[in-house]
Parts: structure tokens; C-alpha cells; sequence
């Protein structure tokens, strides 16, 4: 058993560390919560410059060729610096670069892989609806109807990260009304410039710098050829983009849960209380042993998960497991730290008031804990419980 990373793989995390530490300084990333819904584009081609975009593309279409746990490190050294602008670099390699490589035609593959590896499409994932986001199969409404050589697409869409500035949407929708939901849906390439698309961004309390938004098609074409895989086969289809998604958004939790911690720290060796630095104070270690021991925790199975995804084999449990252990991991990040920071962690003067906020979006998505929980109980042999 080998817990270390190549020398390939230390190189890019040295790289991606480096690049965070000199273009995501805390008052830039503070700049950006406050005034950007997306990152700027000359950050995001610095980010396409490290070949982030095409991480894990294959070589034949202009990527590197790489797996899941380069995209991980990667993910994780971004977060650490934002973990806004790490959710918005990742979203065209997950929704765009990962589901085409996977399922897509030679056609699909050439038309957007190489632009995708180059940083030159930005994609996001229409899957939540308005009346839920976890019940996917119980809530979705969506429909696309062939007619001809065209789907005809209806329906809305809710809390889609990047749709406002989206060239293309990973769109999934029923094309069998008739059957069993499972075996109904399918899943369409969508010019997010098509007549007929309304994008609304939503106000939200963090993750500023990655906003959300509803998405409404009314009348959409979209023609047969953006079909992603086979019709009616998109929720099986949709599994190899949702465990890696769980995956990444682990990722970035954990660069997040370092930043908080790393904050917290520093804090607890500057303020003094009682004549001596609050770092003295037993119950003050207790919070940060308590956060560097959920982190590692996370850490490792961060990177289990990525070396299972890589090696082809299923780890759908592990995946939805890795988003609970990281969620805690940030969770008692941001709450102790603001405790360590007491009145101050309250102030928007400290970057932990964000720290507080954003972690709150990884509670609920990509899945929320609670069903996450049931999914663990129920790989056990459990009976549903919803």
C-alpha cells in the first residue's frame, strides 16, 4: 500500500499551489465575493495556462491525458485559494469534458473535447428542477419530444452553477413519458444560445464567485445529433458524471477546510487573552485537533476515491461517503473557527465569515448529507427509507 503521489503528481500539486498563493491572495479572492458572480476570464485562461481544463481530456483531443487524482490535487490547491473559483474551473471539465469523453460520438468528441482542454467552453449541468433536487427521478418534469431530426425541449431547471455564462448545457431531460422514469430520460449537448432559453441568476448567501441560476426552455430545438449516448439510457448514463462530481466537490471542500484551519491557526497564536495567546487554552487545541483530524480523515478519502475512480472499478458508495467526510471536515473548519475567532469571526473584516457561508452550499449539494446517509444505509442491504 502506497499512500504517496508520483513525482508528476507532486509537480502539479506544487504548481497549482504556487499559482494559488500568488493569484488568489486573500484580499483578490475577498474582491471577488463581493463584486464577481463567475471568475474573470483572465484568471480563468491563467488557470487554462496550467492545463487544468484538460486535465483529465485524453491527449488525442489536445488534454493531458491524466486521471481523476491529478484533477483532485488540482481541485484541492485551487479551493485553497477559492473554493468559488475552483467549483467554476471545474464545471466544463465535469459536465462538458468528462460525460462527451465517456459517452460521446467521434463527431461530439472532436467538436468539443479540444476546445473544452483549451479552456475555450465553458458547460454546466441542468439536472435539478424547482420541485427538488435530490429526488432526480421523482421531480424531474423536463421533457424533450423528437420530432424529426429535433428534440423539442420544455421545462425549467434550478440552481445550475455556471448557467449564466454557459456555452453549453449538459441538459437532462424525459424522452419516454410512458416508461418507468429510470428508463425515460436521456441526456442532450444544448447550445446555451438556442431562441427559447431564459437564464436567471439567483441571489446566494456564499459562493459568490460561482453563481447559480434558474434555467427555463420553452420550445428549445436541440437537434437529434446532440443526443449524449443512447436515448432513454440517461440515468444510467448520468452515473458516470455523478460519483466524480461527488468526488470533486469533496476536493474542493478539503481546500476549503485547509484555508479555515489554516486561518484559525494563525489566529489562535496572535490573540492574547488573559495574558497569554488563546492558543494556550486547552479547549482552543481541542477545536483545531478536532478540524486537522476531520481534514486528514477527508484527505485520504479524497484520494481513495480518485485512485477507485481512476482504476475503473465501482466505488459509488465510497463517492457519496467522501462528500459527507469532507462536508465535516469543512463544517467544523468554519464553526470552530468561528468560535476561535469569537466577535471577529462575526465581522466581514475576517475572511472566516466566508468560510462560514460557503461551506454551507456543500451541506446540500451535489446531494445532501441526509441522502447521501440513506444511500450509505441502503448499500448495506436496508431498506429504503424515503
Amino acid at each position: 500500500m502506497d499512500f504517496s503521489f508520483s513525482e508528476e503528481q507532486n509537480l502539479l500539486r506544487e504548481t497549482f499551489r504556487e499559482f494559488s498563493a500568488r493569484e488568489l491572495g486573500k484580499e483578490y479572492v475577498r474582491w471577488l465575493d463581493e463584486n464577481r458572480d463567475f471568475p474573470p476570464e483572465d484568471l480563468l485562461a491563467k488557470i487554462g495556462d496550467l492545463g487544468f481544463f484538460g486535465i483529465t481530456i485524453p491527449e488525442e483531443y489536445g488534454g493531458a491525458g491524466a486521471g481523476m487524482i491529478e484533477l483532485c490535487i488540482a481541485l484541492e490547491e485551487l479551493s485553497a485559494g477559492s473554493g468559488a473559483v475552483a467549483l467554476a474551473a471545474a464545471l466544463a471539465p465535469a459536465f462538458g469534458g468528462r460525460p462527451i469523453g465517456e459517452l460521446g460520438t467521434e463527431e461530439q468528441k472532436q467538436e468539443h473535447l479540444p476546445q473544452i482542454a483549451r479552456g475555450e467552453e465553458k458547460w454546466c449541468m441542468a439536472l435539478t428542477e424547482p420541485a427538488g433536487g435530490t429526488d432526480i427521478l421523482g421531480a424531474i418534469s423536463t421533457t424533450a419530444v423528437r420530432k424529426g431530426g429535433e428534440y423539442i425541449v420544455n421545462g425549467s431547471k434550478m440552481f445550475i452553477s455556471g448557467a449564466h455564462v454557459a456555452d453549453y448545457i449538459l441538459l437532462i431531460a424525459i424522452t419516454d413519458r410512458e416508461a418507468k422514469r429510470s428508463r425515460g430520460l436521456s441526456i442532450l449537448l444544448v447550445d446555451a444560445q438556442s431562441p427559447g432559453i431564459t437564464i436567471n441568476l439567483i441571489r446566494k448567501l456564499g459562493v459568490h464567485a460561482c453563481g447559480a441560476a434558474e434555467v427555463h426552455f420553452e420550445d428549445v430545438q436541440v437537434p437529434a445529433r446532440n443526443l449524449l449516448g443512447e436515448e432513454n439510457m440517461g440515468w444510467y448514463h448520468l452515473l458516470g458524471t455523478l460519483n466524480p462530481e461527488r468526488v470533486g466537490v469533496a476536493a474542493i471542500m478539503l481546500g476549503g477546510a485547509r484555508t479555515a484551519f489554516a486561518d484559525a491557526l494563525e489566529y489562535s497564536g496572535q490573540r492574547e487573552a488573559f495574558g497569554k495567546p488563546i492558543g494556550q487554552f486547552q479547549i482552543i487545541q481541542h477545536y483545531l485537533a478536532d478540524i486537522a483530524i476531520e481534514i486528514e480523515n477527508a484527505r485520504n478519502l479524497v484520494y481513495k476515491c480518485a485512485w477507485l475512480c481512476d482504476s475503473g472499478g465501482r466505488y459509488d458508495v465510497e463517492a457519496t461517503m467522501v462528500k459527507i467526510v469532507a462536508c465535516r471536515a469543512v463544517e467544523k473548519a468554519a464553526l470552530y473557527g468561528m468560535e476561535i475567532f469569537g466577535g471577529y469571526g462575526f465581522t466581514m473584516e475576517y475572511d472566516m465569515q466566508r468560510h462560514f457561508r460557503d461551506y454551507r452550499q456543500g451541506m446540500f449539494s451535489p446531494i445532501s448529507n441526509e441522502m447521501s446517509m440513506n444511500y450509505i444505509a441502503q448499500s448495506f442491504g436496508l431498506p429504503k427509507s424515503y
